[in-house]
């Protein structure tokens, strides 16, 4: 890193973290099941230093997924609250659009990172994800749907 000023030393810090909203040709959305935490997420993880978001999300869909696949456009911005655990945060979710199926029979886990992945109906979104993570995901597939960008606030689109 360069050297930075005093007063860019003084700002705030937050935890930013980028993931990919991948579908299936039902236009289900892709989950995947982390080995060291639990519930489901979706593809992605933290942006590293000096890493775009859009780099951590191809980066993070690589070594999660085995797959190459680059980012399309953003689909939404999200700040999260602190909770237990876990410091405030931005997340920017990337459109990775509908996967092929033959892109699908591609797919190999990094068994150091995920469990397993499935392809979850919109409405069973709530058994799979925390609440905060599923409100995101709708949002965001409405984003994909409208071919728009939305901010977000724990998940909901902020007005």
């Amino acid at each position: 890193m360069t050297d930075i000023s005093e007063y860019d030393r003084g700002l705030p810090r937050k935890r930013v973290a980028a993931g990919m909203l991948s579908f299936d040709d039902k236009g289900q959305v892709l989950l995947v099941d982390p080995v060291y935490k639990e519930p489901w997420k979706i593809p992605g993880g933290a942006v590293e230093a000096d890493e775009s978001p859009r780099a951590a999300a191809q980066r993070e869909v690589k070594e999660e997924l085995g797959l190459t696949t680059e980012p399309g456009r953003l689909l939404g911005i999200d700040w999260t609250a602190e909770r237990p655990g876990r410091s405030e945060g931005i997340v920017m979710i990337f459109d990775g659009d509908q996967l092929h199926p033959g892109t699908i029979k591609t797919i190999q886990l990094d068994p150091t990172e995920l469990r397993a992945y499935a392809f979850v109906p919109l409405d069973q979104l709530d058994s799979k994800l925390i609440p905060n993570l599923a409100r995101r995901v709708r949002t965001c597939t409405h984003a994909h749907t409208q071919g728009t960008t939305t901010n977000m606030e724990n998940g909901t689109p902020a007005t």
